[in-house]
């Protein structure tokens, strides 16, 4: 069953990057209400929804913004809230970054314990993954894949070329392990970041109590003296290397710990639980963020499979075909839609009847017709630029162009006298012109294509 606080708590602390003391208040949530934080130090008390889709920066923790509000370094508290398996959260939080609270989820644990725990009515939201899930990076060496299982557990490997840090691993088997053997990781960085950081104007609220700093090789007293002046931590010790000011680390690899600490709080941004095993090589904030865009988007096409779209031919469509000739460039022969019935502000619905005096028919094939499956995307991606176009003012002074079209698949053929049902959903939000869209093609209730469009909205010239 889905899970939220007995009572609401409150924690103080201040930002690891803007030094500024905030305060958090967990509050309980009703059934289906997920994870959200609200800016309440903001006239309009914005709500932000914690969900890949609202990721704007991942360059020293992940950011989200929506609504004109943006929260940052939130990966720690979604972290103890996936981590202790709760379900619905609302974060008032009164300045734009959560506050650091010792580097590590721990402290945020304590107080969900603390506030206690409760089940819900409803049945807790899961996506159970059944095909391998890969995000992968060469140039970086970053590879993060899940694959099906019954519950959720994670592998992470970290290599940094340190030869303090040397290659590391930590496993989560289950989330019942959470609280005594990942929560407590602490966040780290190496001693040579720690200047350039705090000039990019970073890690104003960071101090030995809150990180891990690795000293990969000596350093004079003079050196190590002005880089803690520049934090206001004088009488920090020198010595040859290791751990700065011989801090006890909670384990031996409580670095690679850490970042599967990260990597559970980006990956619950995706907004449900997971059934799977991930295995994840160099993780950091991009790729957690890019992995659960990724899921998000397999779980919206899960969703759209069962919601075959429905043809009532006596209807008034959305456009007729004198609009859709307005919108779109394309005439006889390659007109590849008829009517819109469908179109909101992420999805459409289109119609193409064929015929058999379709000129494809004459030579493909004469003693068969089938409709080629070319002409079964280029259906799609003229249905899917009519949607693209419905973003922009004046849709006739624009061009859609493909981009790329990826993981297509011919289920069924289509002959003379079928009629498509051509469904196009986007599956990211619109940015810098770029669309990306899952199609599908049905003729009644049989799905008879599928595939992934990205698109480029281009003004004419």
């Amino acid at each position: 069953m889905q899970r939220t606080l007995e009572r609401e708590i409150s924690l103080t602390g201040k930002g690891l990057h803007t030094g500024v003391n905030v305060t958090v208040t967990f509050k309980p949530a009703p059934e289906n209400h997920g994870y959200k934080f609200c800016r309440i130090d903001l006239s309009e008390k914005p709500i932000i929804s914690a969900i890949a889709d609202n990721v704007t920066d991942t360059s020293r923790g992940t950011t989200l913004e929506e609504n004109g509000a943006s929260v940052a370094t939130i990966e720690h508290i979604l972290a103890a809230f996936f981590g202790m398996n709760l379900d619905n959260v609302l974060v008032d939080i009164n300045g734009p970054e959560a506050p650091i609270m010792g580097g590590s989820s721990w402290m945020f644990v304590q107080a969900i314990n603390k506030a206690g725990i409760i089940e819900q009515k409803a049945k807790r939201n899961y996506y159970e993954v059944k095909e391998k899930i890969v995000y992968s990076d060469e140039e970086t060496g970053v590879d993060l894949i899940i694959y099906p299982d019954d519950h959720l557990s994670i592998n992470v490997l970290i290599d940094y070329n340190s030869k303090i840090l040397g290659n590391q691993y930590a496993v989560l088997d289950s989330k019942k392990d959470f609280e005594q053997e990942i929560s407590k990781s602490r966040t780290f960085v190496f001693f040579h970041e720690l200047e350039p950081l705090f000039n990019a104007g970073l890690i104003k609220g960071g101090d030995l109590d809150n990180a891990i700093v690795i000293l990969e090789k000596e350093v004079n007293q003079l050196e190590i003296d002005r880089i803690a002046k520049l934090f206001n931590r004088p009488k920090i010790s020198a010595h040859k290397e290791g751990i700065l000011n011989n801090t006890a680390l909670r384990y031996p690899n409580e670095p690679a710990r850490h970042k599967l600490l990260d990597l559970l709080g980006d990956v619950a941004l995706v907004g449900v639980h997971i059934k799977g095993k991930i295995v994840a090589t160099r993780p950091g904030h991009y790729s957690n963020t890019r992995l659960a865009k990724i899921v998000r988007q397999e779980i919206k096409k899960a969703g759209s499979k069962q919601d075959i779209p429905v043809y009532d031919c006596t209807k008034e469509p959305a456009y007729g075909v004198d609009k859709v000739q307005k919108m779109l460039p394309h005439r006889y022969p390659f007109l590849m839609v008829d009517k819109i019935i469908h179109v909101d502000a992420t999805s459409i619905i289109g119609i193409k009847n064929v015929t058999v005096n379709e000129p494809f028919f004459q030579g493909h094939f004469p003693q068969e017709p089938v409709m080629p499956g070319v002409l079964l995307v280029e259906s799609m991606a003229q249905v899917g630029g009519l949607l693209v176009l419905g973003t922009v003012e004046e849709p006739e002074r624009y061009s859609t162009y493909f981009l790329k079209i990826d993981k297509v698949k011919f289920k069924a053929k289509v002959v003379p006298g079928d009629t498509l049902v051509i469904k196009l959903e986007m599956t990211d939000i619109v940015r810098r012109g770029i669309v990306s869209m899952y199609g599908r093609v049905y003729v009644g209730n049989t799905l008879v294509t599928e595939g992934e469009l990205i698109a480029q909205i281009v003004k004419n010239k």
